[in-house]
């Protein structure tokens, strides 16, 4: 159509100026054009002009349908491997995984981190009312849409997260990724992790620091004596627990059982963030190669990794990265492999032999975990 425009404007312009000079020609004194001018020079500028400007204007028609072919093209590629969720749908994701999402799609982030890219279009992040830039990150419990005729990813950045969408999707999930939600769900099956409960992601809240407290418990249950733990009566040895402080159980009996001497001044800091140094020692001792004597924590690290309970990848990142929730839950389920200092069987069998899991129930959480170690 705008091939066709361009050279019947041509024309026009050319039949104008031929009137123009019939109309106006003098006689054979003082002639303004002659027959001889418009066949020899007018009429090859004419068309030379014409065909410029047409090969113009197809330049640009073919630059168009080309965009829009590839628009068409990615679009028709995401809808052929895409689902439909007609209400919001929880689900959580590891590092690199990706939320594709059509015209009307909408996602919301309810934990960690996550970006979104698209090339044309625009995603509206209708709580606020402003348009997100691609390439920009989710805001916390923002309800995000896909505006018409876009296609957007939706890439998670951060270790884990957890976000709800709604409307036409396709997941695409990274495989050199740890999965820290999976080996969270595995220790979940054992009863070794029960999680905060928080009311999404299955209450595991891996993209948080972790407590004192949190990690304590977590130490006993890999010692398989939760249910010990808890009917101790004896008080907490600390002056910032109290008889009624819900986790008092917990630290009595790790005090009389010598896992913990707390921390500065007689107190045991509960809600104090653990560092991975904290964790890693609280490994060390569950699996016997370390007890209270030990107060450098800062070589935890590197104890671990000679004993075998760290590989040199997960030395360097546990000692450059934030330490949450999802690194508990990795040391955890690596830790279930390891053998024991008394008797070199591996933490798991221990487990097995004191009932808190059976052989069975850990060979299928282990089959759930397929993401590679670092």
């Amino acid at each position: 159509m705008k091939k066709r425009t361009v050279l019947l404007s041509i024309l026009l312009a050319a039949a104008l100026f031929l009137g123009w000079a019939s109309a106006a020609g003098g006689d054979a004194g003082d002639p303004l054009i002659s027959l001889d001018y418009l066949q020899s020079v007018f009429a090859p500028k004419a068309e030379k002009a014409m065909q410029e400007k047409l090969n113009a204007a197809g330049k640009a028609v073919y630059a168009t349908a080309e965009t829009t072919w590839h628009e068409t093209v990615a679009a028709a590629e995401a809808a052929a491997g895409a689902e439909r969720a007609n209400t919001w749908t929880e689900t959580r994701l590891k590092q690199g995984d990706i939320l594709s999402g059509l015209t009307g799609t909408q996602v919301m982030l309810l934990a960690g981190g996550v970006s979104a890219q698209f090339s044309t279009g625009a995603i509206v992040d209708v709580t606020d009312g402003t348009e997100l830039p691609s390439g920009g990150e989710l805001k916390m419990r923002h309800r995000y849409m896909v505006a018409e005729d876009t296609t957007a990813l939706f890439t998670t950045i951060s270790r884990t997260a957890v976000v709800e969408y709604c409307g036409d999707y396709h997941f695409t999930l990274s495989g050199t990724s740890p999965d820290y939600n999976v080996m969270a769900s595995a220790l979940k099956t054992l009863s070794l992790l029960k999680g905060t409960g928080v009311g999404y992601g299955e209450g595991f809240e891996l993209e948080v620091t972790p407590t004192r407290i949190q990690a304590l418990i977590m130490l006993i249950r890999m010692l398989g004596e939760e249910d010990a733990a808890l009917q101790c009566a004896s008080p907490a040895p600390f002056r910032d627990i109290p008889d009624d402080y819900w986790g008092r159980a917990y630290i009595a009996y790790a005090a009389e059982k010598g896992y913990t001497n707390g921390v500065e001044d007689n107190l045991f800091a509960p809600d104090r963030a653990t560092n991975a140094g904290m964790y890693i020692e609280f490994i060390l001792r569950a699996l016997g190669y370390s007890d209270t004597t030990q107060t450098d924590i800062t070589t935890a690290a590197a104890r671990a990794q000679n004993v075998g309970v760290l590989t040199s990848g997960e030395r360097a990142v546990l000692e450059t990265n934030a330490f949450l929730r999802a690194d508990v839950a990795y040391l955890s389920w690596y830790a279930l492999d390891v053998p024991v200092a008394s008797d070199m069987q591996p933490l798991h069998q221990k487990l097995e032999s004191a009932g808190v899991f059976t052989a069975s129930d850990y060979q299928r959480a282990k089959s759930l975990v397929a993401s590679p170690r670092l």
